[in-house]
């Protein structure tokens, strides 16, 4: 279905039309509600408003953008005087070439006779008459060059943001293709160990594994997925990553037994699991893995918490993600700011708790 889309320059002109409508209708009714139309009178305020549509037109699209916002301030400087000079030399002309006509006005006799009587209106003298053209001109300029900047402002902002948005999309595509070949090399030799020693096991391991190769390669292309396939995706995930950690390393999942249809960004969580499995595993030491999956009326939250010692084996800094920062930025992009990350760094753990709606 096709929508009618107006860009800024089309809201802006459209603003300057109905507000210029407006003042140009102002002096009519002002006559009209009088109870007499001096046509002189309004043609005069009509020419008047014309000089000040003038100055506003030529500042706000010729003067300003081809001379202020290219930096050529000298000639912006020595143009705008003469022509607020040129439009108040026209007002004033224009106010002097039509001569002041008596207005009628009706006055009540006290013999209950309504003879018509003149009101002739004092005329300004030529300083006051210049002041206000002077003070009108310069509220005029700084108006419009004001909203000309600021109309800048918002359109480098919206292209500020678009590229923004599009860096963030990059950042996206590289989140649900992060899982190196350094991964899948560990994880076939394991499995390769596995063959002789455990048969079942081994054979386990290959079914995870291409469940995961199939979700990498076809799931996590679309923009949402069932949240089965990606708790699915992460059970083979930890159990491939299990294959490579001693038996002092206790990892604990909870993940409630009725999955809501409902669907999701894909690889959501799997930045935040491998940096728990990177940091919170140390062999020397015991260690812990933790993640859970919480699921609400609408929304979904995932709690992933592990042990954290002073010193970390650095075989995983290869595959190490995308990091907590760019995970929030990806965040920003899509919920905007409809999410909640909460990050505890303690003494002896790490805890990550992500809420997001569903």
């Amino acid at each position: 279905m096709n929508t009618i889309r107006l860009d800024s320059r089309k809201i802006e002109f459209l603003s300057y039309f109905l507000i210029w409508v407006f003042v140009f209708s102002v002096p009519y009714f002002s006559e009209r509600n009088s109870g007499y139309i001096n046509w002189n009178e309004v043609i005069k305020n009509w020419l008047h408003v014309f000089g000040y549509l003038f100055l506003f037109l030529v500042n706000v699209y010729i003067l300003v953008p081809r001379l202020l916002l290219k930096k050529k301030y000298r000639y912006y400087f020595v143009l705008m005087p003469a022509l607020v000079a040129t439009v108040i030399v026209f007002n004033m002309t224009a106010q002097s070439g039509f001569p002041q006509q008596p207005r009628p006005v009706i006055v009540t006799s006290p013999d209950g006779l309504t003879p018509p009587a003149l009101y002739e209106p004092r005329k300004k003298p030529p300083i006051m008459a210049f002041a206000d053209n002077f003070i009108i001109c310069i509220l005029l300029v700084g108006a419009g060059t004001t909203i000309k900047l600021m109309s800048k402002w918002l359109s480098e902002e919206k292209m500020r943001k678009d590229a923004e948005k599009e860096q963030l999309k990059t950042n996206l595509a590289l989140l649900k293709h992060q899982v190196s070949p350094h991964f899948f090399m560990n994880t076939l030799n394991n499995i390769h160990s596995l063959i002789e020693m455990d048969t079942e096991k081994a054979q386990n391991a290959v079914e995870r594994l291409s469940t995961l190769m199939r979700y990498l390669l076809y799931d996590s292309a679309q923009n949402t997925i069932e949240l089965k396939k990606e708790i699915e995706f992460i059970h083979s995930f930890i159990s491939l990553m299990q294959l490579r950690h001693s038996d002092e390393v206790e990892v604990t999942v909870l993940i409630p037994d009725q999955i809501p249809d409902i669907k999701i960004p894909p690889m959501l969580f799997i930045s935040l699991l491998e940096n728990a499995f990177k940091h919170g595993v140390s062999y020397p030491k015991k260690s812990y893995i933790y993640f859970e999956i919480q699921i609400h009326e609408n929304t979904l939250g995932c709690i992933i918490k592990n042990s954290k010692h002073k010193t970390v084996a650095k075989e995983y800094d290869e595959y190490s993600g995308i990091g907590l920062e760019n995970i929030k930025k990806s965040l920003n992009l899509l919920y905007d700011q409809d999410y909640k990350l909460d990050i505890s760094d303690k003494e002896n753990e790490f805890e990550v708790n992500l809420t997001i709606p569903v």
